[in-house]
């Protein structure tokens, strides 16, 4: 018999989404909670993931274990392909359906190739816990693989890194490659010079990290710099290919190239019927909710959403969550019978590392860069982290890092290290 509470749908478990249900965690509602996954991944970290220096259980949550003190959830562990809101039901892959009398899309972003998804095959993103592994895995095998190279061009290819894309994760991943490169040679790899090893750090506009204020972006630009990074700004990219990247009117040969260049909303307004813009997003009310869908809340990635000022709200992992929080409220208010207040996005900053001892935070009202930037960038991570156990065992490993510049999570998995096709994979892909 079904029950008389209002139930609630979430498409998500990523930050909004995960904060929308814990927004209804007292609530007297039915909520079902849907993703294709069955973790929440704090998504800012997974660069670290890639570059070994986490695993990814320490960024990465089973939902139920996360919901297990929540009575008012269930889990569901699927792959959404539409929505009837018609019938007010969210259509899963293998037939299923699950009604709603709200329904919260939280489903977050992809990557975008501009038009250009054959890129994807060389120039892996970094969106989830197996892009992350993918990424370590060939990161190391490229290190493994340029030991036994006896040619110099393709031993040099191999031990070179393109990274298109200075934004956060593009600064994040160089800084983060030049330091797992060269603290793995040091000591470790007999035939290979830790001064080999290259990184290039590829960006279309005119300087990095362009959301930050631009004294911030300079000294970002020059810390890497200074780190050995190759920062190549104004140029586009023409093609990716096994061979390496083509950019402006330059060749870059190597083996491994990431994607850090753009994102896309995924299909949500697609499942609607309705328009989106270039980049996916809906333009929702000041409620959160799909124009003409009352009872549909856009959150996060997926939101095209207006601050105070005109500009738009960043599709950053504090935006998600405060809208996750306000959506929860709201539904309560509108079952309440309260006014509901329009979303108001609070900024708390914008924050980027370099390296292991240098970031930069932008405040808007100050700016904070160097040793001091990158303690404060580490404590918000791990004030944000949503387990006790995890903060202690990040920190440990943080601490570990910054003090012998090892990294423990250097495993190369789904494949034999000292077989002969792996290898040979990195040579040709």
């Amino acid at each position: 018999m079904p029950s008389p509470r209002h139930r609630i749908v979430i498409v998500g478990g990523g930050f909004g989404g995960l904060s929308a249900a814990k927004a209804l965690g007292k609530a007297d509602v039915d909520i079902v909670l849907i993703d294709r996954r069955n973790h929440h991944l704090f998504q800012p970290l997974l660069y670290q993931v890639a570059t070994a220096a986490l695993s990814p259980s320490e960024v990465a949550w089973p939902i139920r274990h996360l919901l297990r003190r929540q009575n008012n959830v269930r889990v569901l562990m699927g792959t959404v392909i539409g929505v009837d809101t018609g019938a007010q039901e969210v259509l899963l892959e293998h037939g299923e359906r699950e009604s709603y009398d709200s329904l919260v899309l939280a489903t977050g972003a992809q990557d975008s190739y501009f038009g250009n998804d054959e890129w994807k095959r060389f120039a892996p993103g970094l969106k989830t816990v197996e892009d992350a592994t993918a990424i370590r895995r060939k990161l190391l095998l490229a290190l493994e693989a340029a030991e036994r190279e006896l040619d110099p061009e393709r031993r040099r290819a191999l031990l070179t890194f393109g990274i298109i894309g200075a934004g956060p994760t593009g600064v994040e991943l160089a800084g983060a490659i030049v330091e797992l490169g060269r603290s793995s040679i040091k000591g470790q790899f007999h035939t290979l010079d830790p001064e080999s090893l290259r990184v290039v750090l590829i960006e279309g506009g005119d300087r990095v990290l362009s959301n930050f204020d631009k004294e911030l972006s300079d000294y970002t630009q020059k810390a890497l710099e200074d780190m050995g990074v190759q920062v190549e700004l104004g140029e586009m990219v023409s093609s990716i290919d096994a061979e390496g990247v083509s950019y402006g009117e330059r060749r870059l040969e190597t083996r491994t190239v990431i994607w850090a260049a753009g994102v896309a909303a995924t299909p949500v307004a697609e499942w609607l019927g309705i328009e989106a813009d270039r980049g996916g997003q809906i333009k929702v009310a000041p409620d959160l909710t799909v124009p003409g869908l009352p009872n549909v809340y856009v959150v996060g990635d997926v939101a095209k959403v207006s601050r105070a000022d005109g500009e738009p709200v960043p599709g950053v992992a504090p935006a998600a969550k405060q809208e996750g929080r306000y959506v929860g409220k709201a539904i309560l208010d509108r079952l309440a019978g309260k006014k509901v207040e329009p979303f108001v996005y609070k900024h708390a900053g914008d924050l980027a590392t370099i390296g292991k001892s240098s970031a930069v935070i932008d405040f808007g009202f100050t700016r904070i860069k160097g040793w001091a930037a990158w303690w404060l960038w580490g404590i918000a991570h791990i004030y944000f982290l949503v387990e006790t156990r995890t903060r202690i065992f990040i920190t440990l490993s943080w601490l570990w890092i910054y003090l012998t510049g090892q990294r423990s999570a250097r495993l190369i998995t789904h494949g034999e290290a000292t077989s002969q096709k792996p290898l040979d994979e990195v040579d040709e892909n």
